[in-house]
């Protein structure tokens, strides 16, 4: 049986639908992310986990048990907010081993406990530091601490990063993912970041209006979009109507679809054995970190994704012959 199952979950607020028939199921220590945009209904699922809010219909199983009428401190669930909420008044320590304190766990089981979690976090120096000392990277992995001390069963993670700068971001990314495997900690994180869900996840449930339009790895997911709205999301496809990319490739398309997706990188000008041929007009390109970003008019606009190349550039105005494999077009549902 799995460890966690979310079966049949449905929430209104009124007449106002927010989650449609929500079916997850999650082995211990699986890393699963919620991805989508916002009001999609990521975070209302997690607080149905923890107990925080109603479903309206179906039900949440934690090890086969069923959490319906178990209040949220029973459950042996942990949270993580965006917002940190650390208690201003108590050090790093008093923050950490407040939910031990709460559970009266025996003075010695406590300071051996805060201190294997604040090397585990890497704060042991900043033990009796206040919040306010902190930055917000620091006091992100005190509220990370706090809730793995008390060892939940599952730890549920809200935006716990959107509010740092792009390199702290990535860097706690990195020791989240260190720390859930170490631990072999299930967890749950509610993203509207594609990059971050791609780097920390075994698998990504990615969510549009309230249902789950697509599950999978990260590769399953990057590579194989079931649909358009999967592929407009992940990854920055082009996205093109059946009629128009068999124009604009002078070739007729075998799968049964209407609409077809490309992957920027999937993209080259060395034509290769086998290769379809777009032609386009190079209109524009933007260089982000390693890569340059060409925006290509043809029937319709392309885009092309290269790893930056000194001495090598694109012209602006020139038409160019960009190749792709066949096995690189995807037909959409």
């Amino acid at each position: 049986m799995s460890y966690l199952v979310i079966e049949g979950l449905h929430k209104k607020y009124g007449q106002v639908s927010v989650l449609t028939n929500i079916h997850m199921e999650i082995q211990k220590g699986e890393f699963i992310t919620l991805l989508g945009p916002s009001g999609c209904g990521k975070s209302t699922i997690l607080r149905i986990v923890a107990g925080l809010t109603d479903a309206s219909a179906g039900k949440i199983l934690i090890e086969g048990k069923n959490m319906s009428g178990v209040q949220p401190k029973d459950r042996q669930v942990g949270m993580v907010f965006q917002s940190y909420a650390l208690f201003p008044n108590m050090t790093v320590l008093e923050n950490v081993a407040f939910g031990l304190r709460m559970q009266k766990v025996n003075k010695a089981d406590i300071e051996q406990r805060v201190h294997e979690m604040l090397a585990l976090v890497h704060l042991s120096e900043k033990a009796n530091a206040y919040p306010k000392e902190l930055s917000g990277g620091q006091q992100q992995r005190v509220a990370l601490a706090r809730a793995l001390i008390v060892r939940p069963k599952v730890l549920l993670l809200d935006e716990p990063l959107s509010a740092l700068d792009a390199q702290i971001r990535k860097k706690l990314q990195a020791d989240l993912r260190a720390i859930q495997r170490k631990l072999n900690m299930t967890m749950i994180l509610v993203t509207h970041d594609q990059e971050e869900a791609m780097a920390v996840s075994d698998r990504i449930f990615v969510m549009n209006n309230g249902s789950i339009a697509q599950n999978g790895t990260p590769t399953e997911i990057y590579t194989k979009p079931n649909n358009e709205f999967i592929a407009n999301f992940i990854g920055h496809y082009n996205v093109f109507p059946r009629q128009t990319l068999e124009k604009m490739l002078g070739a007729s398309l075998i799968e049964q679809a209407t609409k077809f997706a490309i992957r920027p990188e999937a993209l080259h000008l060395d034509q290769r054995d086998g290769d379809l041929c777009l032609f386009g007009v190079a209109k524009q390109s933007l260089m982000s970190g390693n890569i340059i970003r060409t925006t290509f008019e043809g029937e319709m606009a392309f885009t092309m994704e290269q790893l930056h190349q000194q001495g090598y550039s694109i012209e602006m105005g020139k038409s160019y012959k960009c190749y792709v494999a066949q096995e690189d077009v995807i037909a959409l549902s």
